[in-house]
């Protein structure tokens, strides 16, 4: 089991890596953007799609480093005064009755989403536009499917946590 959390963990940094770096790459992507458009008054439709598949790609592809680290958007309101046992038990249920769900339903229907722009290389409808508009479709199977295997890891660790913490802990 513990080699499995391992594999999941290191895909999970992997990705995260990468999506640091698409972050620095949208933030240079904005900055030429906002200044050709401002100071020229020059604007291509291209840059604005690069500028939103990008901020797509950090979302879908670094959600899984975000809960791996627990980064993630929670109401700690409770959660935080519970003991380590407790937050186990809160994280076991969620992922496995709301999180793994949700993946795999948004990564099948995704990936027929994928599916059908690829079939079609699918590209922008608008002029001047991307013109591989199915990259982007065929990375929300894929960041879901990860996301999922996250949350396998993190069931888990959950599990070792609750067999083996102390409930005062």
């Amino acid at each position: 089991m513990q080699s499995v959390v391992d594999f999941i963990e290191r895909l999970s940094d992997w990705l995260g890596r990468l999506v640091s770096w698409l972050s620095l790459f949208l933030v240079l992507i904005i900055i030429v953007d906002v200044t050709l458009r401002y100071v020229f008054n020059i604007a291509y439709v291209a840059t604005f799609e690069l500028e939103w598949h990008l901020f797509a790609l950090v979302f879908l592809l670094g959600s899984a480093w975000a809960l791996k680290e627990d980064r993630h958007v929670r109401v700690d309101v409770f959660y935080q005064k519970f003991t380590t046992r407790q937050k186990a038990w809160v994280n076991l249920i969620g992922c496995s009755f709301l999180l793994l769900p949700m993946c795999y339903v948004i990564t099948r229907e995704g990936a027929q989403f994928a599916y059908n722009s690829f079939g079609v290389l699918e590209s922008s409808p608008d002029p001047g536009g991307l013109p591989a508009r199915y990259l982007i479709k065929g990375a929300l199977p894929l960041g879901f499917f990860v996301l999922g295997l996250q949350g396998i890891a993190e069931i888990f660790k959950s599990i070792k946590t609750v067999l083996i913490a102390k409930s005062d802990g």
